[in-house]
């Protein structure tokens, strides 16, 4: 089983480790600080080895990764991972950012049932499945999340079951969610978000979320 690193401390960068396992181009480690893509949150960026990393997926308790064919990497020795700092950063920002406004409308919207979501590192999306159009309802939505927002909250980051690697976030007073993603320390390092409405069709409405300082 890898040992999930970014769980422990996900504003690390640099992480010396070593190879545990490799199958042509794609390789297994002891440990690592590379975000596999999941929950909607994109994969990290960077290099295992000084190579890039091409591919990150989750492979039950396991992530592996695929370099390019020639890297010459060996089962047991000692790698850097390296990820794209900037990146992750933002993919964390907009993570909390789009699960607050997740929570704040299945609270506030009437029938609102999430369908969708992705979160990249210019934008996060929720896709719900609503009758009626969202945007006369956006201002107030925005308005509580960006007050929590500002609240700068700490944010806990746990297992609730660490046989399984189930995992969550809570904000004290507001929410316990279910999440294995890589999560901030405080809901205030979000900064200034807007919001946006898209028409999916009929019964399909969209809400994107960006970072106001980007």
């Amino acid at each position: 089983m890898t040992r999930k690193q970014f769980w422990n401390d996900p504003y690390q960068t640099e992480l010396t480790t070593r190879i545990n396992r490799v199958d042509g181009e794609r390789i297994w480690l002891e440990a690592t600080i590379f975000y596999a893509f999941s929950g909607g949150q994109e994969s990290d960026s960077g290099s295992i080895g000084g190579h890039p990393v091409r591919l990150a997926e989750k492979q039950g308790a396991d992530i592996v990764y695929t370099l390019d064919a020639d890297h010459g990497l060996k089962a047991g020795d000692a790698v850097e991972v390296k990820i794209d700092w900037p990146r992750r950063y933002r993919l964390m920002r907009l993570h909390f950012a789009a699960e607050l406004v997740l929570e704040v409308i299945c609270r506030d919207v009437a029938g609102a049932e999430k369908i969708g979501a992705h979160i990249a590192a210019d934008k996060a999306r929720i896709d719900f499945a609503l009758d009626a159009p969202i945007t006369p309802l956006l201002p107030a939505i925005a308005a509580r999340a960006q007050a929590i927002v500002d609240s700068n909250l700490p944010i806990a980051s746990e297992y609730s079951d660490e046989t399984s690697q189930r995992r969550y976030w809570q904000l004290p007073g507001f929410a316990r969610v279910p999440c294995g993603g890589t999560h901030l320390k405080r809901s205030g390092e979000v900064g200034r978000l807007r919001l946006k409405r898209r028409n999916l069709g009929q019964g399909k409405e969209r809400v994107e979320i960006y970072l106001m300082d980007e």
